[in-house]
């Protein structure tokens, strides 16, 4: 332990490994301020002046000022390829998942649809209605849309 710089009493804890924490964190910043030789101390302080020590330091510039051009370089130079293994190995399996689910809410539609599919009728509105046709405009939309974004996209090669 060290005995050169005494403890903080200013801060409660609820554990007694919360304030050991605590303290070695508070005398890590101490010493690390006050200059105090590296080896002096147990190795949690040691390694929270470590800590402490790389926050101090500035951070280094992360992008370059031409990141965007060698970025738009890159792409434009990388040659367009078919999907990998690994989308069709993910594929597969989703599939699957997929048909399970659907078969699944079948059979719980038939088993149990009697008990809870009047309530829901009670939830739409009655046939003939405007509310109705928008309803049923909308969903036209939503499977326009999904089916239009099922249709493969050819892209001529440069």
């Amino acid at each position: 332990m060290n005995h050169d710089l005494p403890p903080f009493d200013d801060a409660p804890f609820e554990s007694p490994a919360q304030e050991r924490e605590w303290q070695a964190q508070e005398r890590a910043l101490r010493a690390e301020r006050l200059g105090l030789d590296p080896s002096n101390g147990d190795g949690r302080v040691r390694r929270y002046r470590l800590l402490a020590r790389t926050l101090r330091e500035p951070l280094p510039d992360a992008l370059p000022a031409d990141f965007a051009r060698q970025m738009a370089a890159r792409v434009a130079a990388a040659p367009a390829h078919e999907p990998a293994a690994e989308s069709r190995f993910e594929w597969v399996p989703t599939t699957a998942l997929i048909a399970v689910l659907a078969v699944s809410a079948g059979v719980v539609t038939v088993l149990y649809g009697d008990a809870w599919l009047p309530t829901f009728r009670q939830l739409l509105p009655p046939p003939g209605t405007p509310a109705l046709q928008w309803l049923l405009a909308l969903g036209a939309c939503m499977a326009a849309t999904w089916l239009l974004g099922l249709r493969p996209v050819h892209r001529p090669a440069h």
